[in-house]
């Protein structure tokens, strides 16, 4: 693939960007590569990263927010979709060390679950341990109706 980013002095061994371009362009090649074209807009991680199961009851949503307070997470429920917000925040101090790199993120973020039901909010019970947020979203009755199996005939 033709570089993202020509360099101005051409194919010169000296230009002192040329590695750096190589892995930016080996980056954007393998981004997304193995996925359908209509999940590549999905690809990448997200905060926070959640699990959803349902069951027969209910719909159990766990959400990792390592390092987030509680106090900091506001959790809002609609009819159709239960959103998880909340911001994580930065802990500066005054030294004198010189930071060689930095890998944790902070600040806002938010995730939203869509329902597969019309959930009510006022059923949802939420409870925050060891930066691990666990969400119960119980179904309405008419959500809850087993499964009918369909024979299937002999042509």
């Amino acid at each position: 693939m033709k570089s993202l980013f020509p360099t101005l002095w051409g194919n010169d061994p000296r230009d002192p960007f040329k590695s750096l371009r190589e892995e930016i362009d080996q980056v954007f090649d393998s981004f997304g590569k193995g996925l359908p074209a209509s999940l590549k807009a999905f690809a990448g991680p997200k905060f926070p990263a959640v699990d959803v199961a349902e069951t027969a009851e209910a719909l159990e949503v766990t959400a990792e927010l390592p390092g987030v307070d509680e106090k900091d997470v506001d959790l809002t429920v609609t009819s159709d979709a239960l959103t998880i917000r909340g911001e994580k925040k930065s802990e500066h101090e005054e030294t004198d060390k010189n930071v060689h790199l930095v890998e944790r993120s902070y600040g806002s973020f938010s995730r939203t679950v869509p329902l597969p039901f019309a959930a009510d909010p006022k059923a949802v019970e939420a409870t925050f341990r060891n930066g691990v947020l666990k969400i119960h979203v119980p179904k309405p009755a008419e959500a809850k109706k087993p499964v009918e199996k369909i024979a299937i005939k002999t042509a």
